[in-house]
């Protein structure tokens, strides 16, 4: 009996895979788009004219030069597995795919980060390592920053100050929706933790909130916040609301003066 000629082993898949590099802080940044090179040059100071033209950012180097020392955060949006620790929430969201090999793993991280003073960005990065995931999403969040309209709506308050927001909004994710109210002064965030994260990176210290829908899964629930910070600035208002309610779109000088003393 003929011996049977053996098969060559398979070559296991991850073994061909290439590790992601993380980036080496301080490198020197060389502007690839037009508004980049505008940015670099000085032509572009202020962050405020970019969503004034309607511009698109698609460098992350852009916020760093026009809104230095931002503060940054990851939301908790995974869980914790195992019988001791099972359920407590994590800042990474760990999801395996059967397959030949074995089980593959990716690590899925939501960040957000904010001036604290009218500007916000969310961004969700995802990888088979936990670095290249975090550095994806605050990449992202910088790609994807938004301006805020503030104020101050609420009836029980009239101090024409941007403390809250100017009028009720509701934004909607899925199944999740949300609806932001106008708080008076001193009232605090009253809202999901996750959620208070990013209103106190955007700059809002008031508002009152109502949820409905599926609100335990975090992503849709903080996708439909953003989605009511964006209505804010697309909804009109009529320009004697504007004094009424002290709307102010983007930074104050005053709060920037006291955040960066030395400039």
């Amino acid at each position: 009996m003929a011996k049977q000629e053996k098969r060559p082993a398979r070559r296991k898949r991850d073994s061909d895979v290439h590790l992601e590099s993380v980036p080496t802080p301080g490198a020197e940044w060389k502007p690839t788009t037009d508004l980049g090179k505008q940015v670099k040059e000085g032509k572009v100071s202020q962050v405020e004219d970019i969503f004034k033209q309607g511009l698109t950012i698609m460098e992350a180097e852009i916020v760093d030069t026009l809104l230095p020392k931002m503060d940054e955060d990851l939301l908790l949006i995974g869980q914790a597995k195992g019988k001791f620790g099972g359920g407590q929430r994590r800042i990474f969201r760990q999801t395996q795919k059967k397959t030949k090999e074995g089980n593959r793993m990716k690590f899925t991280t939501y960040a957000v980060i904010g001036n604290k003073n009218g500007f916000v960005g969310l961004g969700m990065g995802k990888s088979k390592e936990t670095v290249p995931s975090r550095d994806k999403s605050r990449k992202k969040a910088k790609l994807s920053l938004i301006m805020i309209r503030r104020g101050c709506g609420s009836w029980q308050c009239h101090c024409k100050q941007p403390h809250s927001i100017p009028f009720e909004i509701q934004g909607r994710c899925g199944s999740s929706r949300i609806t932001l109210i106008p708080a008076p002064r001193g009232k605090g965030l009253c809202v999901e933790k996750e959620c208070a994260k990013v209103l106190a990176l955007a700059g809002i210290k008031d508002v009152w909130s109502k949820t409905y829908g599926q609100t335990k899964t975090k992503v849709n629930l903080v996708g439909a916040l953003v989605d009511a910070l964006k209505k804010l600035s697309q909804m009109k208002v009529k320009p004697g609301e504007i004094e009424s309610c002290g709307i102010i779109e983007g930074r104050i000088p005053e709060a920037e003066a006291l955040k960066n003393p030395e400039a």
